[in-house]
């Protein structure tokens, strides 16, 4: 505690010179690292991220909200990794291109495939969260809190869909949606 007191004025500085670009991380990294073991500006912060990660520890530990909430996230973060890796290539999950220009396309194209189905998954539990409250259901906004949008059972990876235009047309309400399917009941 008595290196962080001593050199808090200059770790404010430090943190300020980041946030307002007047240096980067990296440069500043690199400037702590090639300087003798002796700069005890960098063992100050070297003790600062210790305590730190402590606290954050310490709180994680401490507060089981804390934890589910972290887990929340994480396991929301995995649905979007899996969605990601059925997209790609149906399975395969291999990148052909040989070039980095045609490897980057190829990410940008599982990007844009995977924000298109996040998306078109949100419109429609949005509209079955609407339909749901105009039949007087209940639906908590806490439960919604623990749905992602990142799963893939509705996706068709191989083969084609013929599609009778028309009529799929005119299955479409005002708006331009699909009927939602009804859910069936089970009896007791």
């Amino acid at each position: 505690m008595g290196l962080i007191e001593e050199h808090w004025d200059d770790l404010l500085r430090l943190a300020a010179s980041i946030k307002f670009g007047h240096a980067t991380a990296s440069l500043i990294v690199g400037k702590l690292s090639a300087s003798s073991r002796q700069n005890t500006l960098a063992a100050a912060l070297k003790e600062y991220g210790a305590l730190r990660r402590t606290v954050y520890a310490a709180r994680y530990l401490a507060a089981e909200t804390y934890r589910r909430k972290i887990a929340r996230q994480l396991n929301k973060g995995e649905s979007l990794h899996s969605l990601r890796r059925d997209l790609h290539y149906a399975h395969q999950g291999k990148i052909r291109e040989r070039f980095l220009a045609g490897q980057t396309e190829q990410a940008w194209c599982l990007t844009l495939l995977t924000n298109s189905v996040v998306t078109w998954t949100s419109e429609y539990y949005g509209l079955a969260v609407a339909q749901m409250r105009a039949e007087g259901r209940a639906v908590d906004n806490e439960l919604l809190a623990h749905i992602s949008p990142a799963h893939s059972e509705n996706v068709n990876y191989h083969g084609t869909i013929n599609v009778e235009v028309d009529t799929e047309l005119a299955k479409l309400d005002p708006a331009g949606y699909r009927p939602l399917r009804a859910r069936r009941r089970e009896r007791p």
